[in-house]
């Protein structure tokens, strides 16, 4: 006789056991709050996995490694290009004569602070267009998401076959993740919560009858012209703080320039003439070069500022953009003089 599977008691798990009681920080796909806290710690997680495990288990062939795991180790050539790019300029000031070495060293040393400024820029000023997105929709489209990955074991014995993988619940503008975005009824909470606070903030109106239908849609539009603007302006704000690093007023920081946190009085006077510096740096952009010949020379600067802030106002502009669609009654759509004959 052929007994249903209904039938049998033992339970199917395809869940790995964790036999050393190790507690896993997700048991499933998990909607994180995207805060400086879980960005620190996921940007530090996915850096230090990037060193370590995820080029051990490409070079080993491990069977579980994946196209995540190599997007993720890009960091690492990034950061190790970047110091090498601000060593190539300094490294070999030391042969040069005296002169030449000064002058040298001022370029090499503007350089590093250059290719530092470009790092920091393009990655913080992301939040120029996202946040005021964020404030005027209610969409964040960098809200990050833990997904949870079940491995093929590499052997008989190997237990703990779950990895985690950081990602972005919008990463995908075809098919975000709106499963994550919905409520428990089960837990006495409304299903739809999130699109109709969606919807009433744009201007959708409340008690819609299928909020989540209706703002998906909107929602990608939203998304996607929002993560054009982001690296568009990024790459705009990036380019103005290498112009911001090679202004004359870092060479006096650059001349009391100490690490050494220990000699507190030399520490905190380098502290001092840094903020002097960057806001004279600030001015002098700003003001162009005085003297100058030419109409670029002059206001480089402010064509470079104005650009890259001009570029973010325009995509948040754009991105909160929204058309409705026309609502149809009835009455719009049939003819009451018309005959209408069914089969």
């Amino acid at each position: 006789m052929i007994v249903p599977i209904s039938g049998i008691n033992s339970r199917i798990n395809f869940k790995s056991d964790d036999t050393e009681g190790k507690k896993l920080p997700y048991d499933k796909d998990t909607l994180l709050e995207n805060n400086f806290a879980n960005r620190t710690r996921i940007g530090f997680d996915k850096f230090t996995n990037a060193l370590t495990l995820y080029p051990a288990k490409g070079l080993k062939g491990s069977k579980n490694a994946n196209f995540y795991e190599f997007l993720t180790m890009g960091s690492v050539p990034y950061i190790v290009g970047s110091v090498m790019l601000m060593s190539v300029f300094n490294s070999a000031n030391k042969h040069f004569a005296p002169l030449a070495r000064s002058k040298a060293g001022s370029i090499g040393r503007k350089m590093a602070l250059g290719v530092l400024f470009y790092g920091l820029l393009k990655s913080f000023t992301k939040s120029f267009v996202t946040k005021p997105v964020e404030w005027i929709t209610g969409v964040d489209t960098e809200v990050p998401y833990a997904k949870v990955n079940y491995e093929l074991p590499d052997n008989i014995y190997d237990t703990d076959i779950t990895s985690i993988e950081y990602h972005k619940a919008y990463e995908s503008k075809e098919f975000p993740r709106w499963d994550l975005f919905y409520k428990s009824e089960a837990d006495g909470d409304v299903r739809n919560e999130y699109f109709d606070k969606i919807a009433k903030k744009i201007g959708f109106g409340e008690d819609l009858n299928d909020s989540d239908q209706e703002m998906k849609p909107v929602i990608k539009k939203i998304a996607a012209k929002t993560d054009t603007a982001k690296i568009l302006s990024s790459y705009l704000w990036a380019a103005a703080g290498v112009g911001y690093a090679f202004q004359a007023p870092w060479d006096d920081y650059f001349n009391v320039a100490t690490l050494k946190f220990w000699k507190f009085n030399k520490f905190k006077h380098s502290i001092k003439v840094f903020k002097d510096s960057a806001v004279k740096s600030a001015k002098d952009m700003w003001r162009g070069i005085d003297n100058a010949k030419g109409w670029w020379p002059k206001h480089a600067g402010k064509v470079m500022i104005g650009a890259a802030a001009l570029s973010s106002i325009i995509g948040v502009v754009n991105a909160v953009t929204i058309s409705k669609p026309s609502k149809q009654n009835a009455d719009d759509v049939i003819d009451k003089d018309r005959k209408y004959v069914v089969n």
